[in-house]
């Protein structure tokens, strides 16, 4: 079968990354009939290439569960992506292409500079978000887009929540549990959630501080990181 580039962004240690997609979806093709090979294309996305009796099968469930990069993409139609870099005015996600989501597309997560808002809700370099292709410059060529509703949705949970969660991203799961190991917080979390290959959300018990723990392990990651502080709390 011909190689397929799947909505999975390699970045960091090249080797490390390549040898985790391998592991992850060959546990997410566990028990069908298909050998894996995974490469990296020059844009930074991860090409699969699948053989076997189940390789039609297993391409569909990768492509349906992960989605592909767009590179041309729709007005008015959602594209899963991820966070290429934020500043005062403006989050690029890449979804493919760049699209610029700006302060006035944030209107639904609150006040302040994107920033501030960025902060305030974990987002952070490399986290996966959903985004709608509102407009294309036709000058530039550029596309803006806004959070999907779904994405809000997401964020809001985090918010309200009555516990804190410590977003990581640019860390292997393995890294990211010895580093809360080693400093003794494992009591401290009720779960690791997977939000990428290489993205995290440590979701901290409801009495456990969530800056604090970033005190802790971040000095042992070289990832980044962010908090999401749940209103909800009772702390």
């Amino acid at each position: 079968m011909e190689s397929t580039n799947l909505l999975i962004h390699l970045y960091g240690s090249k080797d490390r990354a390549l040898h985790s997609i391998k592991v992850l979806l060959e546990n997410e093709l566990e028990g069908l009939e298909v050998e894996v090979e995974v490469n990296q294309d020059k844009r930074g996305w991860a090409t699969i290439t699948l053989c076997g009796s189940d390789e039609e099968f297993a391409l569909n469930l990768l492509v349906k569960k992960y989605g592909i990069p767009t590179y041309q993409p729709k007005i008015g139609k959602s594209y899963k992506g991820y966070v290429d870099a934020i500043n005062d005015k403006y989050i690029i996600v890449n979804i493919g292409t760049e699209v610029i989501v700006d302060s006035a597309s944030l209107k639904s997560v609150g006040v302040g500079s994107v920033k501030q808002k960025a902060s305030r809700f974990g987002i952070i370099p490399h986290l996966p978000m959903e985004v709608e292709v509102t407009e294309e410059d036709t000058q530039t060529g550029a596309f803006k887009g806004k959070p999907t509703k779904k994405q809000e949705d997401i964020w809001w949970n985090w918010r309200k929540a009555p516990f804190d969660r410590v977003i990581v991203n640019a860390v292997t799961r393995s890294q990211l549990k010895a580093a809360i190991k080693r400093t003794g917080h494992e009591r401290d979390i009720n779960k690791i959630e997977r939000l990428g290959l290489m993205e995290h959300a440590v979701v901290c018990k409801e009495e456990t501080d969530g800056p604090g723990l970033v005190t802790e392990i971040g000095p042992l990651l070289k990832g980044v990181i962010g908090v999401v502080v749940g209103v909800g709390s009772t702390k």
